[in-house]
């Protein structure tokens, strides 16, 4: 797909883009891999607030081993033997857990869930800093970063809901946030999940890339696209390295790319972000993924359908899928019973209105007793995650969602 006769930037290489300027703009230093102390998020996000957390591994049926982040009860729960509703929460691409917990306990969703009595579970994806490990495989190799989202939805997403549903033996909801909706939706459209699943609630979700507004990623798209196997030689994509670094002084030196108001010019106008919380952000993210990945997102963007990897040529599909062209996701093929929960923001220039309204139309048929959207005018996409008000304009919703779908 093109605007106005260029292509546009998927949702998670703006992101970066925006992510990596903060970060050389404060002087952030930040190990590729391997740093001398990697704390959890229990110790630097959660103990701290008086909440009981425990650090767990997940292995994955491909090998790799991902961390998670349990938060078992709320700070008044009056008792260990109390059955509660298991809850996951999966962020975007290029940010970890932590991306859920930049603001404090009565405005993070991960600790009201867990007040109002809910068992969370907070996801890492993997390649990011609590995610990088493997059964036999080392993130120095390039097999390590063999993976695009497409794994993430048959592979990631299946072994945390495995995990947590032997774990707590209940069926789960769960909380997606702009990478974190693609991969549910393609999952649920391949009925991977959904026997395990109570409800999911979609946040600025991510399906169609096709109206992204941003004259920076449309640069930036052209020029990621052309220049991956020469910029990127590398399969992992880290934002804080150093050909990334390259590719970010080329693209801020367009004169059409105004690299001084980045936050407004990649996610829209945030209605709702405060100081400390860009600054613990900048301290944090962004992280690294799979250069695979980033493709995967780029051709979303391009072909705008929702299709699995393309690897390029027909010989290659064809051994891989058995068809010329990489299968698509039928988005049409949720289960129209399963409770969906989506709200997207008016300002939001990653996760478009228009692109939304085009998944709304693939989901026409669904249940409307099962499914409830809500638009948030003046939210754009940072706003959903880190918004100081979200938790009464979002949070509150998703939490009374969560209860009329909670049988």
């Amino acid at each position: 797909m093109a605007l106005h006769g260029m292509p546009i930037l998927f949702a998670g290489f703006a992101f970066f883009v925006f992510n990596l300027f903060l970060m050389l703009m404060s002087h952030q230093a930040y190990g590729i891999w391997d740093p001398p102390a990697v704390i959890g998020l229990c110790d630097s996000s959660v103990r701290v607030y008086g909440y009981k957390c425990h650090e767990i591994n997940v292995k994955t049926q491909d090998g790799y081993i991902l961390g998670v982040t349990r938060i078992p009860n709320g700070r008044s729960a009056s008792g260990d033997n109390v059955t509660r509703t298991p809850v996951l929460l999966q962020h975007g691409v290029l940010v970890d857990g932590m991306s859920w917990l930049m603001n404090k306990p009565e405005q993070n969703l991960p600790m009201i869930l867990a007040d109002k009595g809910f068992d969370v579970w907070i996801a890492n994806t993997r390649g990011t800093r609590y995610s990088r490990r493997h059964t036999y495989l080392q993130p120095s190799q390039s097999e390590f970063w063999n993976w695009s989202w497409d794994e993430l939805a048959a592979y990631d997403l299946p072994a945390l809901f495995d995990y947590v549903h032997n774990q707590t033996g209940q069926k789960l909801h769960y909380v997606g946030h702009s990478l974190g909706t693609l991969i549910a939706l393609a999952s649920f459209s391949e009925r991977l999940l959904v026997d395990k699943l109570k409800s999911a609630a979609l946040l600025s979700p991510i399906a169609y890339l096709s109206h992204m507004k941003t004259a920076l990623g449309v640069v930036a798209a052209k020029a990621f696209v052309g220049e991956v196997g020469k910029m990127f030689g590398l399969k992992e994509f880290n934002p804080k390295g150093e050909e990334a670094t390259r590719f970010l002084r080329y693209v801020c030196a367009h004169p059409e790319v105004d690299c001084y108001d980045l936050l407004t010019a990649i996610t829209g106008k945030n209605c709702c972000l405060n100081t400390s919380t860009v600054n613990l952000f900048l301290k944090n993210e962004p992280q690294s993924t799979a250069t695979k990945n980033m493709v995967h997102l780029a051709q979303t963007a391009r072909d705008g359908v929702v299709a699995k990897y393309n690897y390029g040529n027909p010989s290659d599909n064809l051994i891989h899928y058995g068809t010329v062209k990489p299968p698509i996701y039928k988005l049409s093929d949720i289960p129209p019973k399963l409770p969906l929960f989506i709200s997207y923001g008016g300002q939001d220039a990653l996760s478009d209105v228009r692109d939304v309204e085009q998944l709304l139309d693939d989901l026409k048929l669904h249940d409307v007793l099962k499914f409830t959207v809500q638009f948030v005018k003046d939210y754009a996409h940072a706003d959903f995650i880190m918004g100081v008000n979200a938790a009464d304009v979002v949070y509150n919703q998703v939490y009374k969602f969560f209860m009329n779908h909670r049988f």
